[in-house]
């Protein structure tokens, strides 16, 4: 079961497919962040832009997996689309795809995709789906957006997962059933012994140490008092309903599920806030929160690599996740 990665990143997902038992015979990309932490853990990675790549270097394979940028399409990003360069990138997999013929394609990708237009007004994720169906021998594909809190990860994190599966297999892939959301809680993450690596954190602005001091477990930067507000949050408090209400400085409880990590790891962002101590979570307890396990390493402890961990980990596909469809496909497929 060889897989080609695309989009690898710093191997969320290509670490999901290992651990089901895949080869991962070829892996891609362009971050240098990403790339070390690949080399660390995982093996060779290919530095170049895959547009450079002709399809001829690239190994045979059963499967190719691909998490294309998602930073076109997503809600926190600049939704761009295809008008910003990166959101073409997928057509890159295509190209890759009518050359080797792999019996199964997976995509994944932000929530956002599902009404991203293309460039003559269509659906993106419908013109994706109708290229698969067609390429070579056509792939017989299915999309749905899951919460990856639903296959055992500890996260709320919807993301849109495709798969397509061979013409000539006379098989379409189902999606399958979610698992008991039993010990995802954020409390069952945060004990940690002292000799796990990466326990490092990236220190807060002062503003928003101050801010987060008035904030209880659970809570959000509606607890902070007025008076104390930025001129910024003030302007948002005393018109919610324009601002549809967002949840800023969201510290989540121990007794909670967590939400989305993002790569910008910003409070104002997403639940990254401790739910008891006033500091970020730091490397490790956001690498639990997508399921990297212990020995995974995220390099050094200097200031722009800290941010750049930081960064590399919101990106990625939680192992368990990938873990999870892998060995689906595997049942279902092989």
């Amino acid at each position: 079961m060889k897989i080609v990665s695309l989009f690898s990143g710093c191997g969320g997902m290509d670490l999901g497919f290992l651990n089901a038992g895949y080869e991962i015979v070829y892996a891609d990309d362009i971050d240098k962040d990403a790339q070390k932490i690949y080399k660390l853990n995982l093996g060779n990675i290919d530095e170049r832009d895959i547009r450079d790549v002709s399809a001829s270097e690239i190994p045979e394979c059963y499967v190719l997996i691909a998490g294309f940028p998602c930073q076109p399409f997503s809600n926190a990003g600049n939704r761009k689309g295809v008008f910003d360069k990166r959101g073409v990138l997928y057509k890159e997999c295509f190209r890759i795809i009518e050359k080797k013929h792999p019996k199964v394609v997976i995509f994944e990708n932000v929530r956002g995709i599902l009404s991203t237009k293309d460039e003559n007004g269509n659906k993106l994720i419908c013109t994706i789906k109708e290229t698969l169906e067609n390429i070579g021998q056509g792939y017989n594909v299915v999309y749905k957006l899951v919460n990856a809190s639903d296959y055992k990860v500890p996260q709320n994190r919807y993301r849109v997962i495709m798969i397509g599966i061979r013409k000539d297999l006379k098989h379409t892939f189902e999606f399958p059933a979610v698992f008991k959301k039993d010990g995802l809680e954020v409390g069952n993450l945060l004990n940690i012994s002292g000799n796990i690596p990466n326990q490092i954190d990236w220190k807060l602005s002062p503003q928003a140490r101050n801010l987060i001091e008035h904030i209880p477990e659970g809570g959000s930067w509606k607890d902070i008092p007025y008076e104390l507000l930025p001129t910024r949050l003030k302007k948002i408090r005393d018109n919610m309903q324009k601002y549809r209400s967002p949840n800023f400085y969201r510290r989540f409880s121990r007794r909670e599920i967590n939400g989305t990590i993002t790569a910008s790891a910003q409070p104002e962002n997403c639940g990254i806030i401790h739910p008891v101590e006033n500091r970020r979570y730091n490397i490790r307890e956001i690498a639990r929160i997508q399921t990297f396990p212990d020995d995974f390493l995220f390099i050094d402890n200097s200031l722009k690599d800290i941010t750049s961990m930081y960064k590399v980990i919101g990106n990625a596909v939680p192992p368990k996740l990938a873990e999870v469809f892998a060995q689906e496909i595997k049942k279902q497929v092989f």
